[in-house]
């Protein structure tokens, strides 16, 4: 035993230190994971076409060959029973691939459409990770812990592990704000192998010392570009740095941008990384349709005259951009005669979780929620999405849509637009395409509507992109080649200027 230094847990401005003692962690397997002779006889080149067929894009060193069917997985009977009880038929593209390397105890970033099954595909080599190791005693913290960006995402995963963990009667316990400490930090001391957590919440239980990640070898960061978009980047630093060095860790997300990525790499070692599909693209099983209208007050025409439509297909959920909107908007349907929820971040979790539950049964048809709605929620009974006001960003708008047509099931999703939005439909054509959408004339041409800013402050609107973009090359080309004449000329007119004495002088002389 010897001393070192480490930073406490607390706020991202705290700058708080404390001795304490190293520690001598017992040795576990992580590695779990025997090539079916199926995969064995796959050669090279047809591991690489069965990767293209799933549209996967894999990297890192050697990774292992993909799943076809749930019988290469070499999952027990115990665990497969729960697997088809939730009807599962066949794995996803990113459990073909994730689950074989989760279960060969590597790290990995996970990177695939809203809907695609990632959750299950930590979650079963999960299983298998736990009860390898020796049972929880007293006092002592979990196995695994899945750290998420938000309250929903936190129920959902909990769910799910709840479900398939009842195959090795493991315990699990969800640990996010909004919800009672006491009733958490009771949960925790009991013991637990799986904690879901929001990473504020868990940080808030260690520094109680209600719990402890001693124990920790397994660990998840679902949504982890959310996380850091969130401002979550030091706690999910803290998070990791208090775990064991030699863990597993996972990162699984539907999208995961450069620099995001980077960070990332920070806490993982050696990562396989696994793009099913491209990073960011909507979800093939939804199709998107886009309603260009005149103003915002079309929109309200728009969806009283589809509602009853919608309701009939099945659940219907609506999101708006603000809490006053989603406040306006609930009431006014109200007002129409229409049973619905009503989500946003200003609720107790009490309420949100009420709304969600019955939504879920189906005793409300319809939900009105802001964005706080557009991660984790899973119901498979939404059929439509309707995008009543844009995302903020094309990556909320993936997650939003990503709410119907998920685990192969079909969705529809509309996004209403009017002319004001011609920033956000240049990013929604390149979503369309992406997901091999068809773009309408209307969504193209009102993309192309961009505005060019000339160095003499006048602002054009076209149509004509291409124009458009060649003639302001022009002038702007012209207006620094006339800048570079003036400033050559003014450099040379003091040495002209003297020259021009000389020959006068020169020409007085003769």
């Amino acid at each position: 035993m010897f001393y070192i230094l480490i930073k406490e847990f607390g706020e991202p401005l705290e700058c708080r230190c404390k001795l304490t003692f190293s520690h001598d962690y017992p040795p576990f397997e992580k590695n779990f994971y025997n090539e079916h002779e199926e995969l064995s006889s796959l050669t090279g080149s047809q591991v690489v076409e069965l990767r293209q067929k799933l549209n996967l894009r894999v990297s890192g060193a050697a990774p292992p060959k993909l799943c076809t069917s749930f019988a290469h997985f070499g999952f027990d009977e115990q665990l497969m029973h729960q697997i088809r009880k939730s009807e599962y038929t066949q794995p996803t593209p990113i459990q073909c691939q994730g689950v074989p390397i989760a279960l060969s105890g590597r790290d990995m970033i996970g990177i695939a459409k809203t809907g695609s099954g990632k959750t299950a595909a930590f979650i079963w080599p999960m299983l298998v990770h736990i009860m390898d190791q020796k049972e929880l005693e007293p006092g002592e913290g979990p196995i695994a812990v899945i750290v998420c960006p938000t309250r929903e995402l936190c129920q959902q995963i909990h769910a799910e592990c709840k479900r398939f963990g009842k195959a090795y009667s493991l315990r699990s316990v969800a640990v996010y704000g909004g919800g009672s400490m006491w009733e958490q930090a009771k949960a925790l001391q009991e013991g637990a192998e799986i904690v879901v957590c929001t990473p504020g919440r868990l940080i808030d239980h260690v520094k109680k010392k209600a719990t402890s990640l001693q124990r920790v070898t397994y660990l998840v960061f679902d949504e982890a570009d959310r996380m850091f978009d969130m401002g979550f980047e030091y706690q999910v630093r803290s998070i990791a740095s208090h775990v064991r060095p030699d863990r597993q860790t996972l990162l699984f997300s539907a999208t995961f941008r450069k620099k995001i990525e980077r960070l990332a790499r920070d806490i993982l070692v050696d990562p396989i990384r696994v793009v099913q599909g491209d990073i960011g693209e909507a979800n093939e099983d939804v199709t998107q349709v886009v309603e260009i209208l005149l103003s915002g007050s079309d929109k309200w025409a728009w969806l009283t005259r589809r509602l009853v439509e919608f309701t009939s297909a099945g659940s219907v959920l609506i999101f708006v951009t603000k809490k006053a909107n989603s406040d306006e908007l609930a009431a006014n349907l109200t007002q129409e005669g229409y049973s619905l929820g009503l989500l946003h971040g200003d609720m107790d979790q009490s309420e949100r979780n009420k709304v969600i539950s019955d939504f879920k049964k189906k005793n409300l048809p319809i939900l009105v929620a802001t964005d706080v709605a557009a991660r984790g929620l899973d119901i498979p009974s939404i059929r439509t999405v309707v995008n009543y006001d844009v995302a903020r960003d094309i990556d909320t708008h993936t997650h939003r849509i990503g709410r119907t047509g998920r685990a192969g099931e079909k969705g529809v999703a509309y996004t209403l637009l009017t002319h004001k939005d011609t920033t956000f439909a240049g990013d929604l054509v390149r979503n369309l395409e992406g997901a091999n959408q068809a773009v309408s004339k209307e969504l193209m041409d009102l993309a192309m509507q961009i505005k060019v800013r000339y160095l003499d402050g006048i602002i054009l609107d076209s149509p004509n992109h291409s124009q458009l973009y060649f003639s302001s090359l022009v002038k702007l080309f012209s207006s620094a080649l006339l800048m570079m004449i003036v400033r050559f000329l003014a450099k040379i007119q003091k040495p002209v200027l003297f020259l021009g004495q000389i020959f006068c002088r020169a020409a007085g002389a003769h």
